[in-house]
């Protein structure tokens, strides 16, 4: 136990050395504009009412619609990668943080993958629409509250997309903003030190227009968004209370209690290794179906 402990923080150090080389948290804020830009351009186009019709209208009847469609899909998934490399290549550094600040940090994580996940079911696709519907069966399973929580967050089944579209557009944008306002006022970035940045994530919208599927007759399994396809895996062995809401807070706890200076840190870092690997081998397991 002790050489893999050893062998973890080495890791984890060399990692940290070897990526704090780029400047990972200005390119996740340069993406994060880029995101919000383009993202008000396919606002302005959405109709709730018809989600899929609105979505392939944009890419085939507005002008440059596809492009912007492509440009907010991809600038908000690097803005999402961006912060995670961030956070590993500025672990060193955290030592100054308190535990409110650190644990209020890693909370903007499942924020922005929860702001991720409603952008796919607002495309009302058939990817979308399947992964509302399985978001809708996890949080009913939920003793108590579940009903609740489901009302709160999706009701897709109710309510169509109105409550989606709300916590896209609103609720989670200003909720992220919350969580990392006191890290944001540390940081002044000048976009125009990130032209070739900005190039790159266009020139690629231009070559790998963003995903959307049309409903395919006598399909039987559909895969979810990329970050979601480990649970979608999990869900196929566990009930959905446990593969959907322990297992995944189970890891956002490990990360907030991922301190140096706490007691049990070696073992809640062997917890997180363990897990990613196994999501990983979930993922894969799912994307090869």
């Amino acid at each position: 136990m002790i050489s893999f402990n050893t062998m973890s923080l080495q890791g984890l150090a060399s990692a940290a050395k070897s990526l704090s080389k780029y400047q990972w948290g200005a390119w996740s804020l340069v993406s994060l504009y880029i995101s919000i830009g383009s993202g008000i351009v396919v606002a302005l186009q959405y109709d709730l009412s018809s989600p899929f019709y609105s979505s392939t209208a944009l890419d085939l009847l507005v002008p440059y619609g596809e492009f912007a469609r492509s440009v907010h899909f991809y600038s908000s998934q690097f803005f999402f990668l961006f912060s995670c490399i961030h956070l590993i290549a500025i672990f060193e550094k955290t030592d100054e943080y308190t535990f409110y600040n650190w644990a209020i940090l890693i909370i903007s994580l499942p924020t922005a993958i929860f702001l991720l996940f409603t952008g796919y079911v607002l495309r009302g696709d058939s990817t979308g629409f399947s992964a509302g519907m399985i978001a809708e069966a996890i949080l009913e399973n939920i003793p108590l509250v579940g009903d609740s929580l489901n009302h709160l967050f999706f009701a897709i089944s109710d309510r169509g997309m109105q409550r989606v579209y709300v916590h896209h557009v609103i609720t989670l944008d200003v909720l992220w903003l919350i969580l990392v306002w006191d890290h944001l006022r540390r940081y002044r970035i000048k976009v125009s030190n990130h032209i070739p940045l900005i190039c790159l994530t266009f020139g690629f919208c231009l070559i790998i227009p963003a995903p959307i599927d049309p409903e395919k007759l006598g399909v039987t399994y559909i895969s979810g968004p990329w970050f979601f396809l480990g649970l979608q895996e999990l869900l196929r062995y566990f009930h959905p209370l446990f593969a959907g809401v322990i297992v995944p807070i189970a890891f956002v706890f490990a990360l907030v209690r991922m301190r140096k200076g706490e007691k049990y840190f070696h073992i809640i870092l062997y917890f997180i290794y363990t897990w990613l690997a196994l999501y990983l081998i979930l993922t894969t397991i799912a994307w090869l179906r």
